[in-house]
């Protein structure tokens, strides 16, 4: 019996979830099973004693079976039922389907309603669960030879072809549930390993997408926009602005390497940060109305640069308009606005792979929890709102 198959103590549930219950449920219920038919069984065994059963040896093979059945409901539920469970199940039920002659009562022993006989049952149906195939049947035949055998020689070939038939059925059908569940099984676990796949290669796919956008949109807001405002002589070549500007982006793209760990990460003065984005756009004089306000760093940095993202649109296409930024605080919202009274434009013919309304200024604020809206019409200005629910 050392080629019975390893313990069948539980996967890991994460990766394979469907054979992990199957495990769990297969593990519980032999245990209950053998705990509760091994204690009624020993109470059956000693009711009747009439000879030939042999007192002494049938007292002792109860006790000895009374504590196998709890060691192994304790084994299951601790470690999961193994070789060494499913070996002493099958030798200790053997054995006593042997010495049935002297250990069950002739005039019990029909019906295949005796003690032995639910022993045998329940240790076929157990094997069957917990063991693969190719081991659980021979072990299930095994089982029925040794009660043909023990109730043959206790003078009843009757009941020794009655439950024999009864355990071959046993065994066939139980090992045949258990193969069609376990192929079941496989599949689902096979369906959910294919998900599980695909979900991070979803994942990884989508976060390398963001990746893209924030770093296409870092590029436009920042050596493109300058760039641009270089080509429509809104900054001169040799301005002192436009060094500042070269300045910033060139820490921009540093920047998109990685961070160097020097970035605030607590909360921030948010009209502190806007502030600074107005005095660095020196071609434009904005009026400045900036309620004190503290947000977190990430807030304040998308609020901070989807304003310079509209101030720099202000100077790419109304350079002369009179530009009005603004801070406030209304209840549990932080706003913050841009306004102009340039030329203004249809926001619904902006075609889509324009990054500025789009990604500068829309995506960004949304990335954090808040919301951007562009009012404009042709002769009447534009207004971008931007709006963040305060969490405290």
């Amino acid at each position: 019996m050392s080629a019975v198959p390893a313990p069948t103590s539980p996967p890991s549930l994460p990766d394979r979830p469907a054979e992990g219950a199957f495990h769990l449920i297969f593990t519980t219920l032999p245990a209950l099973l053998r705990l509760t038919c091994g204690l009624a069984g020993a109470v059956a065994a000693l009711v009747v004693r009439t000879p030939p059963v042999r007192t002494g040896l049938l007292v002792t093979v109860v006790a000895l079976l009374t504590a196998w059945s709890v060691l192994y409901a304790v084994r299951a539920f601790r470690v999961g039922i193994g070789a060494g469970l499913v070996a002493g199940d099958l030798a200790l039920t053997v054995a006593a389907c042997l010495l049935m002659p002297v250990l069950v009562a002739p005039e019990v022993l029909p019906g295949e309603g005796s003690w032995i006989a639910v022993l045998a049952s329940t240790t076929v149906i157990n094997t069957q669960a917990t063991a693969p195939a190719r081991w659980s049947v021979p072990a299930g035949l095994l089982v029925t030879a040794g009660y043909a055998t023990g109730s043959w020689a206790a003078g009843d070939p009757t009941e020794a072809g009655a439950h024999a038939a009864t355990l071959l059925g046993q065994t066939g059908l139980a090992a045949l549930m258990t193969w069609v569940m376990r192929r079941w099984i496989g599949r689902a676990d096979h369906a959910f390993a294919d998900y599980q796949r695909l979900r991070r290669e979803a994942l990884v796919a989508r976060a390398a997408r963001e990746a893209e956008r924030r770093q296409n949109r870092d590029l436009h807001d920042t050596v493109l926009s300058t760039l641009t405002m270089v080509g429509l002589g809104a900054v001169p070549d040799d301005s002192p602005a436009l060094r500042r500007r070269a300045a910033a982006d060139l820490r921009t793209l540093v920047g998109l390497v990685g961070d160097d760990g020097t970035s605030p990460t607590g909360p921030v003065s948010l009209d502190a940060w806007l502030r600074a984005v107005v005095e660095a756009r020196t071609e434009l004089s904005p009026q400045v109305e900036l309620a004190p306000c503290v947000a977190p760093a990430e807030v304040a940095r998308a609020l901070a640069d989807a304003t310079a993202a509209a101030l720099a649109n202000v100077v790419r296409h109304a350079p002369d308009a009179a530009v009005t930024v603004r801070l406030s605080r209304t209840g549990e919202t932080v706003l913050v606005e841009v306004v102009d009274d340039g030329p203004g434009f249809d926001p619904a013919t902006v075609p889509t792979h324009r990054y500025g309304l789009r990604e500068s200024i829309r995506a960004r604020t949304a990335e954090v929890g808040g919301r951007a809206e562009v009012t404009s019409a042709p002769g009447r200005g534009t207004r971008i709102r931007m709006e963040w629910p305060y969490v405290r």
